[in-house]
């Protein structure tokens, strides 16, 4: 009984402001993407040689590694950023400075090409606001 107690106090500590600043980050991250402006979008993460970006059975390790992934697959010459959604975004508040987000991104590319998958997200809060300190990214693969 004393431990959930424990867990119910423990969920009504975080209020659902936090929940929405995680979510006024992915909100401006698409809009950024939208603008093609990686700089702006590349704001929401953590800014440090910890960062991890898991995709397509690649790890990649700090913000400018990411950083340099992200410009060779969608600012090289013939490339595109695309117009991109996330959907079914929820965000879970863990603690006072963590929280985990999942949900769907669709690519919409100019060529008209679709892309989407799905996402985890796991953020801190830092001085500077919350920020993505781990990204785990998958891509659709055809049936």
């Amino acid at each position: 009984m004393i431990a959930t107690s424990i867990v119910l106090l423990f969920l009504n500590v975080f209020p659902s402001d936090e929940a929405e600043s995680v979510q006024a980050l992915l909100r401006r991250q698409v809009v950024d993407w939208n603008k093609a402006d990686l700089d702006a979008f590349l704001e929401g993460y953590w800014k440090s040689p910890k960062l991890v970006f898991l995709s397509g059975g690649t790890r990649s390790e700090g913000w400018e590694t990411v950083r340099d992934r992200y410009r060779k697959r969608y600012q090289a010459e013939g490339r595109a950023m695309g117009q991109l959604e996330f959907q079914n975004v929820e965000v879970e508040v863990l603690g006072e400075t963590s929280a985990f987000a999942r949900g769907r991104w669709e690519l919409q590319m100019p060529d008209g090409k679709r892309m989407g998958g799905l996402f985890t997200l796991i953020l801190k809060k830092r001085a500077e606001g919350w920020r993505i300190v781990h990204d785990h990214t998958s891509a659709d693969t055809p049936a």
